[in-house]
């Protein structure tokens, strides 16, 4: 089968990464696979033309979209289409009607579109729901990285959840950092005395960087410790600046993006993550593979899909400086089964998630989310777009009712 993996280009993101992962695990199951990118750019570039054919499809916008996937899809001899990132996605399933072509399309999205785009207002909320109710049912499938995510898609698109499948980002198991790499790392702290903290990914607000130096600004008070962001992005100024107002910028380490952060993790006490929202939470994946303990904020959604309710660790009220600080001292003088966390990271292995989408191209969907649950009981039915959430249910009594329709095979794979 040949796979064409479908994004605006290749950044150093999140989404760009799993995507990567995907491909490598598709080629190693034996099918052809290619990237096409609205434009070709980005970190992880140059380490997927070495690998995979890449082609550009020459959209410099969005609206550019349709009509060159279009052309695209009439030259290629593509078997399936893997699309992910609103509205992308949207605009790839008017690409394929254009082309008049008969190819298979799973649509995936990696966040709560709802809070990403709530503050671009009423009419470009309109535009959201407009989009996703036209476009997404006619696509073979629909994936999203979480329970929470699946529920959102399902809410903002009046679609039925079972509709959707959760197939959890693939995080490739480390096989070890080379020596190398681990004194690159190491090299970077510099003379950072004490505790070491870590946290990845880009510079955006919605990672709220800020609430993490807050909190490691009172940390410092009562333990020594040093911070380190990988990373970049245009808050990073901001965030020097606020360091440097908090007094602790001679603690605070800015070693910018980094392809493998795997060796960071190596030379880390502790990693962090203090988001107000993510799609799935893949670092905190990799530090749990790293054997590395893990403080999280108790964001939509992700962590606590992984963390497992805070049994792998810690988990905190989003927004909250204090309850941070305080995880973070207390994980940091905690004696870690890091056995047990590297346990909990193999779930989330590339074949794994791999099996699920080639399941879903020959047409077996294997519903992850829901086992015939309604999903309004977990959504607030009167939600406004830009107010949308997840309501906190009572887990034990989810898990019941899952476990009680585990009986009913139709209620645990249907087709898309």
């Amino acid at each position: 089968m040949k796979i064409a993996i479908i994004l605006p280009d290749l950044r150093g993101g999140g989404v760009e990464r799993v995507r990567l992962v995907l491909a490598r695990e598709f080629a190693r199951q034996g099918h052809e696979v290619e990237f096409a990118l609205m434009c070709a750019r980005g970190e992880l570039l140059e380490e997927a033309m070495a690998e995979f054919p890449i082609v550009e499809l020459g959209a410099g916008r969005l609206r550019a979209v349709p009509l060159a996937l279009a052309r695209y899809l009439r030259r290629s001899q593509t078997d399936a289409l893997l699309v992910a990132m609103w509205p992308l996605t949207a605009l790839a399933v008017l690409g394929r009607r254009l082309a008049r072509r008969n190819v298979n399309i799973i649509i995936s999205d990696h966040g709560m579109l709802s809070r990403q785009y709530g503050g671009h207002g009423r009419f470009h909320g309109a535009m959201l729901r407009f989009s996703i109710a036209m476009t997404y049912p006619r696509a073979e499938a629909r994936v999203g990285v979480s329970r929470g995510v699946v529920l959102d898609l399902a809410h903002l698109s009046g679609m039925d959840p079972n509709r959707f499948t959760v197939i959890n980002n693939p995080v490739p198991f480390p096989s070890g950092a080379s020596s190398a790499a681990v004194a690159d790392a190491e090299r970077r702290w510099g003379r950072a005395e004490g505790k070491r903290i870590l946290t990845v990914g880009r510079f955006k607000s919605v990672k709220n960087h800020s609430l993490l130096l807050k909190a490691f600004s009172s940390l410092v008070r009562r333990c020594e410790a040093s911070l380190m962001f990988v990373g970049n992005g245009e808050l990073e100024p901001e965030l020097r600046a606020q360091a440097a107002s908090l007094g602790v910028d001679r603690r605070v380490i800015f070693a910018g993006f980094q392809p493998n952060p795997i060796p960071f993790y190596h030379t880390a006490d502790l990693f962090v993550l203090s988001s107000d929202y993510e799609g799935f939470g893949n670092v905190i994946i990799e530090a749990l593979a790293c054997g590395t303990p893990v403080v999280s904020t108790d964001c939509p959604t992700g962590p606590r899909e992984i963390l497992e309710d805070g049994i792998y660790g810690r988990l905190v009220p989003v927004g909250d400086e204090g309850a941070l600080a305080r995880a973070l001292e207390d994980a940091l003088s905690v004696d870690w089964d890091t056995a047990l966390l590297k346990k909990r990271a193999a779930d989330f292995t590339p074949e794994h998630a791999a099996i699920k989408y080639l399941d879903l191209l020959s047409g077996v969907a294997v519903n992850e989310y829901d086992r015939g649950i309604k999903a309004d009981r977990f959504i607030r039915p009167d939600n406004q777009f830009g107010k949308s959430g997840i309501c906190r249910a009572d887990w034990s009594r989810r898990e019941r009712e899952i476990n009680n329709r585990r009986g009913n095979p139709t209620a645990m794979r249907r087709s898309v």
